[in-house]
This record gives C-alpha cells, sequence and structure tokens, in this order.
C-alpha cells in the first residue's frame, strides 16, 4: 500500500543522539526518527571510530516529518530548547567534536529558516552566552548500528537513560506538551 504523505527531512546534532531521538520521537507529526554520523570525512564510520573524534562526524539524528502535521520551524524550536547552543563540543559531560552542536539543512528554504533562527535568538538574549550551533549543508548521513535504535525505549533503566535522558524529556514533554504525539 502506497502512502501519499508527503514527508520532509531534517538533521540535526545536540549531542548524544540517543537524547535527541528520545526527545524527537515523541513529537505529533515525527514519522520516524533515525540515530547517526553526519559531517565528517570517514566513509560508513562505526560508534567506536565516532566515539574518538577523529572522524570529524558529529552524532546526529535524521528525522522524517509530515509538514502538514510539524513544521521545520517548530522542529527547531525543539531542537533549541532541548540543549545547550551555546557550549562548543560539549552537552553536559559528553565532550568532543561528535557532541557538537550543529542544524544539517537540506535546502535553501531551511537553511534560510535556520539562520534567521539562530540569529533571532542571538539577538533576543535567551542565552547568555553566543550560540555555537553550525548550520552547514546536510551531506552523507550514515545510519548508526541498530542497537543505538529507540536507545532511551529500550534501556531506561541505565544510569545514563535515567539521569541524563530522563531529565530532558521530562522537561521536553512540560514545555512541548501541545506538540506530543497522542
Amino acid at each position: 500500500m502506497k502512502s501519499n504523505i508527503k514527508t520532509d527531512t531534517a538533521i540535526f546534532a545536540q549531542g548524544c543522539f540517543w537524547c535527541a531521538e528520545a526527545v524527537f520521537q515523541r513529537l505529533e507529526g515525527v514519522i520516524s526518527q533515525k540515530s547517526g554520523y553526519t559531517g565528517g570525512k570517514t566513509k560508513n564510520p562505526t560508534y567506536k571510530e565516532v566515539c574518538t573524534g577523529l572522524t570529524g562526524h558529529a552524532e546526529a539524528i535524521e528525522i522524517i516529518y509530515d509538514p502538514t502535521k510539524i513544521t521545520y520551524e517548530d522542529l527547531l524550536k525543539v531542537f533549541w530548547e532541548t540543549h545547550d547552543p551555546t557550549t562548543l563540543n560539549r552537552q553536559g559531560n559528553d565532550a568532543g567534536t561528535q557532541y557538537r552542536s550543529a542544524v544539517y539543512y537540506m535546502n535553501e528554504e531551511q537553511h534560510k529558516i535556520a539562520e534567521a533562527y539562530k540569529t533571532q535568538l542571538n539577538q533576543s538574549g535567551v542565552y547568555k552566552d553566543p550560540i555555537v550551533t553550525e548550520i552547514t549543508k546536510a551531506d552523507v548521513f550514515y545510519p548508526a548500528e541498530d542497537y543505538h535504535d529507540d536507545y532511551f525505549n529500550q534501556n531506561g533503566s541505565q544510569p545514563y537513560c535515567q539521569f541524563v535522558i530522563r531529565p530532558k524529556i521530562d522537561k521536553f514533554e512540560h514545555k512541548f506538551k501541545d506538540k506530543l504525539k497522542k
């Protein structure tokens, strides 16, 4: 059965991809999300290679969404508000270039929207430090190994999930309750 739904794609890096996946999979209009790697030079990198920081890749999430249910602007709002875009190559205790903050745009419209949003946030003073998020044209997205899929839902009792991911989800669900899947 063929679907007539027109979809779009967004790619974000905001630290650990387990955190990003756990947030974005809860949004109404997000059809799928996949953890992976992008922005580097190594072809078909592994998690172990990316963790060294030598591949140039960031842990990222590729989001397939229905633009009639959620807009790119809404996804960006969630992106900006669910991590710290002012710390270079770090989110909490996760440090290294693989944990950088980045928007990988798919087309010129996404590029313009992301740049305008970043400028607006910097000018608003919402963050005391300037935003260091890179905004870069999307390149090859390499899906992560399957054991990363649905990581929080499968491993929620693990300490990292309880102490790092759970608080992000709680904050996200409180702030974006009107955008959650029913």
